[in-house]
């Protein structure tokens, strides 16, 4: 109790002054944030390049960004659609309808981007099915959106379907991941009353604005994972204030931990030395390493990295783990001052961890093993990757 008072001393220290230390701050994260404490939230503002360091700018920063989010839920959701089309010589309002020709016509936009709402509404209904609070209702709707009775929500823009989940499926490099068993919510919900929106409403919006802002890579499946342990994090903050702006604040962590990880999500890029190739094949020179019967079994079996750890880095490893382990999981991965070179050692710590078994194991076996990495205390793996590293 004592060593744990001493770690919740350390951080109010460092959290608490005028000039925050990026250095302590990361070295501080890195050995995992205290659960109830409420730093977490503020530290991952700090580690995402959110909040400066000088704690006097915070309220005109967060003023000025928040106020710059609102602006982009005007522009993507609120007003889509509602510009006019007129002839450029005459002035006069042309007619606009969905089989128009003109590529101006907003019908045009809008089924372009009813293609992506409707990949991110499939993804982000189904976010972290082991725990009931994305379907939860959130203490602070969107007013922009739902006070405004003439503002189409974008769950209103999605044909409500049912959704099935395969238990096969191929990423884009084609290779086949099995998953064993699904993992879902034993709650039911009741629809929400009019006026009110879920969490995985909010995270849609997120991903939706962040798609028409960025249209040369939009939104790819797997980013709802890479958001989903950022906005619970910041929407479960103790401070009532701080949760009141999870939404703007989660975009614009979310935008800049992108930033980072976006050669993950371009294929175009798996073969260059910040793509997921690189990555991948990184890993299996540190397995051959410091484990090179583990590493020749596996290429004697012809085993190959992209098999499973194409899910494992791209997504940070938020499939792989309970969201309370991938959160604590993502405290050393974001202090990681050379982002993100743990997680190789993370991921290759899994699978020395799993060495016993593998080593006895065939090849259906132990693709199924990686691929459906087994239940373990995530305490054990990020000790091992430490003494790798």
């Amino acid at each position: 109790m004592s060593f744990y008072r001493s770690r919740l001393s350390e951080f109010q220290k460092v959290l608490e002054t005028d000039c925050i230390d990026f250095h302590q701050v990361r070295k501080l994260c890195f050995n995992g944030i205290p659960d109830d404490s409420g730093y977490r939230p503020l530290c991952w503002k700090l580690l995402l390049n959110f909040l400066p360091p000088v704690r006097c700018q915070w309220v005109e920063f967060l003023k000025k960004q928040r106020e710059t989010y609102d602006n982009f839920v005007r522009e993507t959701v609120v007003n889509l659609g509602l510009n006019e089309n007129r002839d450029l010589e005459s002035g006069a309002l042309l007619e606009d309808h969905p089989l128009n020709p003109n590529p101006e016509s907003k019908w045009v936009t809008f089924f372009k981007d009813n293609e992506v709402l409707l990949q991110i509404d499939k993804d982000v209904r189904r976010l972290c099915p082991d725990i009931s609070f994305f379907q939860q209702a959130t203490e602070f709707p969107c007013k922009l959106v739902v006070e405004n009775p003439h503002v189409e929500t974008l769950r209103k823009r999605v044909e409500q379907t049912v959704l099935n989940s395969a238990n096969v499926t191929q990423n884009r490099l084609g290779i086949t991941n099995i998953t064993l068993s699904r993992r879902r919510a034993t709650e039911e919900y009741q629809p929400l009353p009019p006026g009110g929106e879920a969490h995985w409403e909010v995270v849609e919006r997120i991903l939706f604005i962040y798609a028409k802002l960025n249209p040369g890579q939009s939104y790819v499946q797997g980013m709802n994972e890479i958001i989903g342990p950022i906005y619970y994090t910041f929407a479960c903050d103790p401070n009532a204030e701080w949760r009141k702006h999870a939404e703007a604040d989660t975009f614009f962590c979310f935008t800049n931990l992108m930033a980072e990880i976006r050669d993950f999500f371009i294929k175009t890029l798996d073969d260059s030395e910040s793509g997921i190739g690189s990555m991948m094949t990184k890993l299996f020179e540190m397995l051959q390493r410091y484990d090179y019967t583990l590493w020749l079994k596996l290429n004697q079996q012809e085993i190959r990295p992209q098999y499973f750890s194409f899910r494992w880095i791209t997504l940070l490893l938020s499939q792989e783990f309970p969201l309370p382990d991938v959160i604590r999981i993502w405290d050393s991965l974001l202090a990681d001052s050379s982002r993100f070179s743990f997680l190789i050692y993370v991921c290759c710590a899994m699978m020395i961890l799993l060495r016993d078994l593998l080593l006895a194991g065939d090849f259906p076996s132990n693709l199924k093993l990686l691929q459906n990495f087994p239940e373990m205390d995530i305490h054990k793996v990020l000790q091992k990757a430490v003494e790798l590293q």
